[in-house]
């Protein structure tokens, strides 16, 4: 499979699992609403996800990839499979105790990743049982990312990147049929997810068979090979607990809130993360490679000018995006998630968080295009030690804000955090002379921002002359489409008055995204 067919893969099932997992969201929203039992959930879910995130994905997938690669192409198939099981094995065995004991220490546990659930003994022990549901899903997902990383080695990309999307539709039918039968909600909830994560597992062994390449059991042991692989895997995953850590500390902080604070920055984050998901990790997963590439051939300048066409297209998306969901955040809301259980001042209370994490959506995304300026070059140390100055920076900013603003305040913590992240990265880049702002980087910035800033004038124009017809759900769901039409043709409008891009520069991009 092609560079190019590949990243079109990862993608596409990419955009599909961010659709997916909105869908998800509604439907929680639809049950669970965001009260007591729907932030129970939440923070349920987030505990397995906390040491996913340190155990797996990015951390794993980066050490053990290259190491089965090696085998593969050095010593053939049945090397390489040989080290996958031993691995498999070692993971299977560490992650069954730590789940054992984390079940049995969930009271103490929850104790300290919500501290303000105490305050309401009801809510605590929804959170403990929801938790104790949802935490073998760990194990489960930690040896899917394996298994991932096999099928990724062997140039077999579908099947891995389309697992998240069994996980939003195996959560979604086990809280469909459950509900009905379960104390509340959220146990139907917890144990869709426990079954997706089984779902999961099936679906790449399955995977595995067809590619010739099944693991089989084999007696955990540690093999010089294997303890190369944790030593390996122990960089990324400092740098993913960074932004774990923050993750759990903005857990804590929401936990005293009133009722719902989790639930509205979760069903918020939830929607930002969708033009940031697929914009983000395509500018990531196209730009690093492709620096690697320039700088080991000497050209320093095409790779400055990657860096700055990465920026521009990041601009040129998340620019309108953010502006975008700013103005109509509230009808974004209304139509997503307003049913059932979560009602008109949940969506208040939900805009409100996302008017704030919208501000942060340009500078979610430039981090993606300027940190594969240090990874390019080795320099891994750098991102994790900026990060951990931006984690701090949020918490504090987390608690000056949460205040007067409560849970909104959070969210715009979180953005600010955000770009200062991207301000100093660029600056260290700029120091090392790594990264300069090119003259058209420098001429069409602004000219992209007077272009977001003009379509969202038109576009609270056009909101305020439409929302008296949104009397129901389905003139609501009208409505929303003509603002995002109308917010669409107005951005491309001001952009072609502005001069920021021109539909050549657009063909450009993507005749060299192909190449």
């Amino acid at each position: 499979m092609s560079l190019f067919r590949s990243v079109a893969t990862v993608g596409g099932l990419t955009l599909l699992s961010r659709v997916t997992g909105l869908a998800r969201e509604m439907m929680i929203a639809h049950y669970l609403g965001a009260g007591a039992i729907a932030d129970a959930f939440f923070v349920a879910f987030r505990f397995p996800n906390l040491f996913r995130s340190l155990f797996a994905e990015g951390a794993f997938n980066a050490a053990f990839v290259p190491l089965f690669t090696g085998r593969l192409s050095e010593e053939g198939p049945a090397a390489a499979r040989a080290f996958a099981e031993r691995a498999f094995a070692v993971m299977t065995l560490i992650l069954t105790l730590f789940v054992v004991a984390m079940e049995l220490a969930m009271p103490w546990a929850m104790q300290g990743l919500a501290p303000g659930f105490a305050e309401t003994p009801e809510k605590m022990d929804l959170a403990v049982t929801f938790s104790r549901i949802c935490f073998p899903y760990l194990l489960f997902i930690s040896l899917v990312s394996l298994q991932a990383g096999v099928l990724n080695a062997l140039g077999r990309f579908a099947a891995a990147a389309g697992t998240p999307v069994l996980l939003n539709l195996t959560s979604m039918a086990g809280l469909w049929a459950l509900a009905p039968h379960t104390p509340t909600a959220g146990h139907a909830m917890a144990w869709g997810t426990f079954a997706a994560g089984v779902v999961q597992f099936l679906w790449l062994v399955f995977s595995l068979k067809r590619a010739g390449m099944l693991l089989r059991p084999a007696r955990p042991r540690l093999t010089p090979e294997v303890r190369l692989l944790f030593r390996r895997i122990v960089p990324g995953a400092v740098g993913a607990g960074v932004y774990q850590i923050n993750l759990v500390i903005n857990t804590m902080i929401a936990s005293t809130v009133a009722d719902g604070a989790v639930s509205y920055l979760n069903y918020a984050d939830r929607v930002n993360q969708l033009p940031l998901g697929v914009v983000g990790i395509a500018i990531g997963t196209a730009l690093l490679p492709l620096l690697s590439r320039q700088l080991r051939a000497g050209e320093t300048e095409a790779a400055l000018d990657s860096q700055n066409r990465a920026m521009e297209l990041g601009l040129f998306l998340t620019l309108p995006a953010a502006a975008a969901l700013m103005v109509i955040a509230q009808p974004v809301i209304r139509v997503l998630f307003e049913r059932g259980s979560f009602g008109p001042a949940e969506t208040a209370a939900t805009a409100a968080a996302l008017v704030a994490f919208a501000i942060g959506l340009p500078a979610y995304v430039l981090v993606k295009a300027l940190t594969p300026g240090f990874f390019a070059r080795e320099d891994t140390a750098t991102p994790v030690r900026i990060a951990g100055i931006c984690m701090l920076l949020n918490v504090g900013l987390n608690l000056a804000l949460v205040g007067p603003l409560a849970h909104v305040g959070m969210a715009l913590a979180t953005a600010l955090a955000a770009w200062v992240n991207v301000a100093l990265l660029a600056w260290l880049l700029h120091r090392r002379g790594f990264f300069r702002l090119d003259a058209r980087l420098r001429r069409r910035g602004p000219r992209l921002l007077a272009a977001a800033l003009a379509m969202a004038a038109a576009l609270w124009g056009l909101r305020e002359a439409l929302l008296p017809f949104a009397t129901g759900p389905w003139q609501a769901g009208g409505v929303l489409a003509l603002l995002v039409l109308g917010g669409g043709l107005a951005y491309g409008g001001a952009v072609l008055l502005f001069g920021a891009a021109k539909p050549s520069d657009i063909k450009g991009m993507i005749r060299r995204r192909a190449r």
